[in-house]
C-alpha cells in the first residue's frame, strides 16, 4: 500500500456544517412560499403528510431512495394534486426550498482548512444529499463532486467511493475519506479501499448505537484536528485493512488510517 496521500474526500452535511438548522430553515422557506402560491398545499404538506408520503414513495419507488432532489419534487408534486392546485408550481415551490437549503453555516475550521488542503491534495465531495458547494461558496475549494444521484445509489455502496476516485484521478488507496457518519462513511470508504477519519463535530448528538456502546474507533472533533495528525503520525489509527491478514507495512506519516 503506498504511503503517499493524493486526495482528501470529505462527506457534506454535519461534516462541513451543521445538516438540522439548514433543514428546518428550508422547510420554513417552503411553507412560505406555498402559503403564497399555493394555499391549499400548504395546510397539507405538513411534517405527518410528508413522513406518511415519503414512506409509500419509497415503497413504490425503492430505486429512488438515493436521489432526495426526486422525493422532495415527487412530494410537493403530490400535495399540489391532492389540494387540486396545479403541478406546474412544484418547480419554482422546489427552488424556494433549494435555495434556503444552500444557505449553510460553516464550521469555523472549514474554509482554512480546505483552503490549506486544496494546496496540497485533489479535493472531492461525496454527497448523499443534494448540497451544491457551488452555491454555497466552496466551489473553488474543491476539484470533483459526487452525488448519490448520479451513481444511483447512496453512501456506504462503493459505487459512489469508485466514481469519485475515477473523476479525480486517483486510486482509492491514494484517498482519505473524511465524514461523520461511522457506517456511511467510515466503513463505506474502507469497504472501497480507501482510507477513512471519522470527524464526529460537539455540537451533533451522540447517534443511538445498536448495542449501547460508540464503536471503537478514534474520533476527531473537527478538521482542524485532523490536520494536525496528518501533519504528524498515523501510526496509531486503524490500518482499513486490519481485518484482513496482510503483509503490508503500517502506514507512515501523511498517511491515513
Amino acid at each position: 500500500m503506498p504511503d503517499t496521500l493524493h486526495a482528501i474526500s470529505l462527506d457534506l452535511d454535519d461534516t462541513l456544517w451543521p445538516m438540522r438548522p439548514v433543514l428546518v430553515a428550508a422547510e420554513a422557506a417552503l411553507a412560505d412560499w406555498l402559503a403564497e402560491h399555493a394555499p391549499a398545499t400548504a395546510q397539507i404538506i405538513g411534517s405527518d403528510w410528508r413522513r406518511h408520503r415519503r414512506t409509500e414513495l419509497l415503497r413504490r419507488h425503492p430505486d429512488k431512495a438515493h436521489d432526495v432532489t426526486w422525493l422532495r419534487l415527487q412530494m410537493i408534486e403530490d400535495a399540489l394534486t391532492e389540494a387540486g392546485e396545479p403541478r406546474d408550481l412544484a418547480g419554482p415551490a422546489f427552488e424556494a426550498f433549494y435555495a434556503a437549503r444552500q444557505a449553510v453555516q460553516l464550521y469555523p475550521d472549514v474554509r482554512p482548512v480546505l483552503r490549506r488542503w486544496a494546496g496540497r491534495y485533489r479535493m472531492i465531495a461525496i454527497t448523499n444529499g443534494n448540497a451544491d458547494i457551488r452555491r454555497i461558496g466552496l466551489g473553488d475549494l474543491f476539484d470533483v463532486t459526487v452525488g448519490a444521484h448520479e451513481v444511483g445509489a447512496a453512501k456506504p455502496d462503493p459505487r459512489i467511493f469508485a466514481l469519485a476516485c475515477e473523476k479525480a484521478g486517483v486510486r482509492p488507496d491514494q484517498v482519505l475519506h473524511v465524514g461523520d457518519d461511522i457506517d456511511r462513511d467510515v466503513r463505506g470508504a474502507r469497504v472501497a479501499g480507501m482510507r477513512a477519519a471519522w470527524v464526529r463535530r460537539p455540537d451533533l448528538p451522540e447517534p443511538q448505537w445498536p448495542d449501547g456502546r460508540a464503536p471503537m474507533e478514534h474520533r476527531f472533533e473537527g478538521l482542524e484536528a485532523l490536520e494536525r495528525a496528518l501533519e504528524s503520525s498515523w501510526s496509531h489509527l486503524r490500518n482499513p485493512h486490519a481485518d484482513r491478514p496482510s503483509s503490508d507495512p503500517q502506514p507512515k506519516t501523511r498517511s491515513a488510517p
